[in-house]
């Protein structure tokens, strides 16, 4: 069940989301964030201090009848910024561009498996690529080593007069 979540317009073009919450003196209303815009930040704060799950599409189509400015996914805003620098005249390099092509359109542009499952890697901070090699090599470390069978014998080889 969702909560009974609202905008509301403050001063100073500041908005407040909030929830309802039934007591035993009657329903309350208590401030779930205060935003000049409503971003998935914002959502994802409101959430965390929310008594139950928030139905964001609702909070976003009250914001936007409230009159706040709601700001696009995090993807959208991206797409916008990479279509404004291909407007003007900038372009992904080759390995890139294929990606979004593919990711886009799949099967349009020739992508390998493995230029594909890297492709998650591509804005990866070295921070987070550290830790990712600390965590494959603790798996490594952890895995049991190869049993052996005694002695590796070879065949022997016979040979035949010429």
């Amino acid at each position: 069940m969702h909560t009974m979540a609202y905008v509301v317009a403050r001063p100073d073009e500041r908005w407040d989301l909030r929830e309802s919450i039934s007591t035993e003196a009657g329903p309350r209303s208590r401030t779930l964030a205060s935003f000049r815009a409503l971003t998935p930040e914002i959502l994802e704060h409101a959430g965390s201090r929310s008594s139950k799950p928030l139905d964001e599409r609702a909070i976003r189509d009250a914001a936007r009848r409230a009159g706040a400015p709601v700001i696009a996914r995090n993807v959208d805003h991206l797409a916008a910024a990479l279509l404004a620098e291909i407007a003007s005249g900038q372009s992904p390099r080759g390995p890139l561009r294929n990606l979004l092509i593919d990711a886009l359109e799949p099967g349009q542009a020739t992508v390998s498996d493995s230029v594909r499952a890297a492709a998650r890697w591509a804005a990866a901070t070295p921070a987070q690529r550290g830790e990712t090699l600390r965590d494959l090599l603790a798996l490594a470390d952890r895995l049991p080593p190869a049993r052996r069978s005694g002695l590796q014998r070879f065949p022997r080889i016979a040979s035949r007069p010429a």
